[in-house]
Formats: C-alpha cells, sequence, structure tokens
C-alpha cells in the first residue's frame, strides 16, 4: 500500500512537473497590446517625484491599452504607461506610486510603480508588469519570468499589503507602505526597504 501511494504522488509530481514546463516554455503569450509609443523616447528621462494628479479629468484605466514586456526584456526604460490615466485610486488601494530604490536588503533593487483606478504597473528588471488588483488571473500579471518563462499572478490588497499570488496558489512576493518607505518581501521572507528617488540613478 505504502508503495502504491508513493509511486501515486511520484507520477503525480513528474506530471504536475512537466504540465508546468509546457505552459512556462510552450504557450504562446497573450496578443500584444502595447502602445509602441511608450518605447519611443527614454524613460530614464522623466521625473517620477511629479506623480499624475488623480482627479478624473482624464483617461481612465480601462481606455489605455495593458502593456506587455516586448520579447524577453526591455533593453531601454520604457516612458510611463499610465502616465495620462488620472482614474482616482479605487477603494482600498493604498497609493504606492513612484520610482522606488532599495536602501536596505537589496541595495540594487530599483522598481517603478504607476497606479490608477484598480490598475498597477510595476517596471522592474527589465520586465513589465501591467494588472488589475481584483484577485483574479485573467487580470492579472500575465508575462515572463527571469529565464523567459511564462507566468500568471492574481494580484490583490490583502489590508495595506499588496501581494502577487502565483497561479493563485500560493504568495510570492508582496509590496507595502511604511511611512515613506515601500517595503518588497519576497517568497522566502527576505526584505528589502525602499525610498522613493526622483530620477534614475546613471548607469
Amino acid at each position: 500500500m505504502i508503495q502504491k501511494i508513493s509511486r501515486f504522488f511520484i507520477w503525480f509530481i513528474f506530471f504536475l512537473t512537466i504540465c508546468l514546463l509546457i505552459y512556462a516554455f510552450m504557450i504562446p503569450r497573450p496578443h500584444d497590446t502595447t502602445d509602441s509609443s511608450i518605447f519611443l523616447n527614454d524613460g530614464k528621462n522623466v521625473n517620477y517625484c511629479d506623480l499624475p494628479n488623480l482627479d478624473g479629468s482624464g483617461k481612465s484605466a480601462e481606455e489605455i491599452p495593458k502593456a506587455y514586456t516586448p520579447g524577453c526584456g526591455f533593453t531601454k526604460i520604457p516612458m510611463p504607461i499610465l502616465a495620462n490615466c488620472t482614474e482616482p485610486l479605487a477603494e482600498g488601494v493604498v497609493d504606492m506610486r513612484g520610482l522606488w530604490k532599495g536602501v536596505s536588503g537589496s541595495n540594487s533593487h530599483l522598481e517603478r510603480i504607476e497606479q490608477c483606478g484598480n490598475r498597477v504597473v510595476i517596471t522592474v528588471e527589465r520586465v513589465i508588469h501591467d494588472f488589475r488588483l481584483d484577485g483574479t488571473l485573467r487580470n492579472g500579471a500575465r508575462d515572463i519570468g527571469a529565464i523567459c518563462n511564462n507566468f500568471n499572478a492574481a494580484i490583490h490588497f490583502d489590508g495595506e499589503e499588496m501581494v502577487f499570488r502565483l497561479f493563485n496558489l500560493f504568495d510570492t512576493v508582496s509590496r507595502r507602505m511604511e511611512g515613506n518607505e515601500m517595503v518588497f518581501t519576497f517568497i522566502n521572507g527576505t526584505e528589502t526597504r525602499t525610498k522613493r528617488i526622483c530620477k534614475y540613478p546613471e548607469d
């Protein structure tokens, strides 16, 4: 009996691994709806302390096409995707907008967060994550991982913490505000504290 159970679990793990590999490297990526104009200029030249006024006078989150990472990662910082969106933040959504640089933990960590409505765009490590904060895979971050693999995460706010759930199965990373700092927590519990800066550092 124990041997049968052991064989079942081995085959189950093998089957699950094969399915994940197929999804990661063989399933086509979604149709790219990215506005190509975001790559015409260098996003490094933007002042990220000058945030849009979310007063509803401009475009809504729905009016701006969803952005995706080009290829296996961009080579030039894209311009802000939600620059023309002025839809007020949805109820329960914490304002994390800005350009954030690590000051403890991983000092090299650098990410840009854009928000309007219940939409968020995080630009980090040559990848664009564009998603809705509704906790669904359909509207989650459907993009690429570190080795150009497919991945899909559902994102929601748990209290005042933005949580990424890989395949909507388990939590991977989270972000939260503590005073003027944004705290990025990795799956293993490692924390990186970041502070807002206005410009991308020089290379």
